[in-house]
């Protein structure tokens, strides 16, 4: 097994949901969080100028799917079947189609706040409706055990609660979040991660 080394700022953000599968999966890595003080010096060494990246070994990975998505494959969480990692790989690209949509490096506020509350008017609603068919009563998204998709999800709809989605008007992606949470190693990196907004 490569030695994992993975970067990004002091938030839970697009890194957390590979935090999520090696908790989950008992993976050793170094999770190298780093100030913003620290990202002027870094940003011009990363080839795309982006974080998250992941080291292994010799080989450097950007992206956050992408990191997730390897990650969820290499520990059985990426879906029994090549339809179900098919279908995980769609609910978790409608989500972040959805997150992508809040203007997350716009610098002046009021207009940020603007936009955030339509998007969370007008955008989420179609998000969390048909996610909340897709789970239907089942307990997780995809066939009969857990996938990098809820783990997504439960991720995502931290940022979303912080952002005022009303998530209590579904109560089905509420449980799913809490039947997340409350996984024995998910519960423990809960406990001990950092208390970040984001």
């Amino acid at each position: 097994m490569p030695n994992y080394k993975l970067t990004y700022f002091k938030l839970r953000g697009r890194a957390e949901t590979a935090r999520y599968i090696f908790a989950y999966s008992g993976i050793d890595y170094e999770d190298d969080t780093i100030e913003r003080s620290v990202w002027a010096n870094l940003k011009p060494t990363l080839l795309f100028k982006q974080l998250p990246i992941l080291k292994m070994d010799e080989i450097e990975l950007n992206q956050s799917t992408a990191i997730a998505r390897y990650l969820a494959r290499e520990s059985g969480l990426a879906g029994k079947t090549s339809i179900e990692q098919a279908q995980v790989d769609a609910i978790v690209d409608t989500i972040n189609d959805f997150m992508n949509l809040f203007p997350w490096t716009e610098k002046n506020e009021a207009v940020k706040q603007k936009m955030n509350e339509d998007i969370v008017t007008n955008n989420i609603p179609i998000l969390l409706n048909g996610l909340s068919k897709l789970l239907g009563d089942q307990n997780w998204f995809v066939g009969d055990s857990v996938t990098w998709a809820d783990f997504h999800w439960a991720v995502c709809s931290i940022t979303l609660s912080n952002l005022n989605a009303d998530l209590h008007s579904c109560p089905t992606l509420l449980a799913l979040k809490e039947r997340v949470e409350a996984l024995p190693q998910i519960a423990a990196w809960i406990e001990r991660r950092p208390n970040t907004l984001l």
